[in-house]
């Protein structure tokens, strides 16, 4: 079941990027995806990948197809070939960031306290404070296309979501996005994220309850996380199993 659930979850996270761009264009085992209005964003200039490749080709596919940029990045979403592909990646100058594919099982939450759905411009002041707090270094430009790079995800699945909590004065707290696509059966759940002052009040557990609930009826809901850092546990606490994994490579 698991190498099944991961076949639908690269199809899924293939046909996101694809449609979430400005400019697809196919190329062998997968697109280049551009953005020019997001050119700071690797999620929207980059390469991804499910089917077979040499990787001295990806590594001369990424410089043609991405050399207006002072990044690259190439998402590979087959593990045996993202791990094939990562010794000549890494002596190309590529950084290695495996990805940890975590699906749940179980019932939902039970009623209870719950997230809303908001819009762009109501969720925006949280997202670009957070991101400086992330990012005090960077130009203000690099910050708001940054932010306002959530506009293009509204394309990317059949329902794009934007789930918030609010504190006690109304202030967006903790946010998360959930994509929905009934057609091919399938939920993810991105970037859950409490503001850096108010963690510890269970606003992530709010909005991770209200997604499942939401997401409830779907054969398959997963997430992205990084196999290193602690929301793993966090997410294995709430009924998420590791299947596999991704990869992305990035280079500056």
């Amino acid at each position: 079941m698991s190498a099944t659930d991961l076949r639908r979850i690269a199809a899924f996270r293939m046909s996101f990027a694809r449609r979430q761009a400005a400019e697809a264009t196919a190329i062998p085992g997968g697109a280049v995806v551009l953005d020019p209005e997001f050119a700071a964003s690797y999620e929207h200039n980059q390469l991804v990948v499910e089917g077979p490749v040499a990787p001295p080709d990806l590594v001369a596919l990424a410089d043609a197809a991405l050399g207006h940029l002072p990044h690259r990045q190439i998402a590979i979403l087959d593990d045996a070939l993202g791990v094939a592909c990562a010794p000549a990646l890494v002596a190309a100058g590529y950084t290695h960031h495996p990805e940890l594919v975590m699906t749940h099982s179980g019932a939902a939450p039970a009623p209870g306290a719950s997230a809303e759905a908001v819009t762009l411009a109501e969720l925006r002041p949280a997202l670009l404070g957070q991101q400086r707090s992330w990012m005090p270094e960077a130009e203000d430009e690099v910050l708001r296309q940054l932010t306002d790079r959530r506009a293009a995800r509204l394309r990317g699945a059949e329902q794009v979501r934007f789930l918030a909590v609010r504190d006690e004065q109304g202030d967006v707290a903790a946010w998360a996005d959930l994509y929905l696509d009934p057609a091919q059966d399938v939920a993810q759940i991105e970037e859950v994220v409490t503001v850096d002052d108010r963690t510890r009040r269970g606003y992530a557990d709010t909005v991770l309850a209200t997604a499942l609930r939401q997401a409830s009826g779907y054969g398959l809901f997963f997430l992205v996380a990084e196999p290193d850092d602690w929301p793993r546990h966090w997410y294995a606490r709430r009924g998420f199993t590791a299947i596999g994994h991704s990869h992305r490579f990035s280079r500056t």
